[in-house]
């Protein structure tokens, strides 16, 4: 299906790797004009290479969006790039519970999720509001709609992402620039893998593999009936993510506006 998109300029936070290199290619596939940021030059610079691999242009913009004035220089850079799409994938999570959580991790979930989002799509909406067409995508979590015991405070910066973009829309009614979330489940992820060998001692952690292949020597099914019981029966992969994000950023999702996509095998449940 042609989504539409040739031509079209993004920007994708953190996007050196992961959920957001996938989106970054999926976007470059549909021939959008991509970049590519991150804090390692050397990891951005391969996925824009990736990117610019598919025949579209793509640049690098670095910096830690935590950090004073990054944000909003990151999204002037997207700015003078010709960005109408802005897809805000970076955010940290770390698992803390309530009883271990201290202010400090509040602060960090808050300032890593919550504030980049912000000041980034606040520094970049004059000009997409001024174009008459634009989008603004944010990627949420599955811990929005069920809290993760083990994050709390990541689950609670994720809504607050979902209620930003539903209080975005409202606020651009009639500029021709919508606003919407897409919150994946449990996505097979390098970051992913990365907690469970913290948690396993690297016995059970889920590598990139086939669908309905084995999982760092288990079967994915025992994983996912253990871990992330879900209708779809299976895990979720970069690629799920990157589709959907894709199509809001399509003109065919011009009167889809204002929602949470949940890309997550159904584990959330009907509302």
């Amino acid at each position: 299906m042609d989504l539409r998109l040739a031509g079209q300029g993004a920007l994708v936070t953190g996007s050196s790797s992961g959920i957001g290199a996938t989106i970054a290619g999926m976007l470059a596939d549909e021939g959008c004009d991509v970049l590519v940021h991150g804090r390692s030059a050397g990891a951005a610079a391969a996925v824009a290479e990736q990117v610019a691999a598919r025949g579209v242009r793509a640049e690098v913009v670095l910096g830690d969006l935590t950090e004073p004035g990054v944000a909003e220089q990151v999204a002037l850079t997207a700015r003078d790039f010709g960005a109408r799409i802005l897809v805000n994938n970076a955010g940290p999570f770390a698992e803390h519970d309530w009883e271990s959580s201290r202010p400090a991790d509040w602060r960090a979930a808050f300032e890593g999720n919550v504030l980049p989002t912000v000041r980034v799509s606040q520094t970049l909406l004059p000009s997409l509001r001024a174009h008459g067409w634009g989008r603004v995508i944010t990627i949420g979590s599955r811990a929005v709609r069920t809290p993760l015991p083990n994050m709390v405070a990541y689950s609670a910066a994720k809504a607050a992402v979902v209620n930003m973009t539903t209080s975005l829309a409202r606020h651009l009614a009639g500029t021709g620039v919508t606003a919407n979330c897409v919150s994946p489940g449990v996505i097979v992820t390098p970051s992913l893998s990365r907690m469970f060998e913290q948690r396993t001692g690297g016995d059970e952690a889920p590598a990139e593999a086939p669908e309905g292949g084995r999982e760092g020597g288990r079967d994915e099914a025992e994983i996912v009936a253990e871990y992330a019981p879900n209708p779809s029966g299976r895990l979720g992969r970069p690629e799920d993510i990157a589709a959907a994000v894709a199509y809001l950023a399509s003109p065919l999702a011009d009167y889809v506006n204002g929602i949470e996509l949940r890309v997550d095998g159904g584990i959330t449940g009907t509302p």
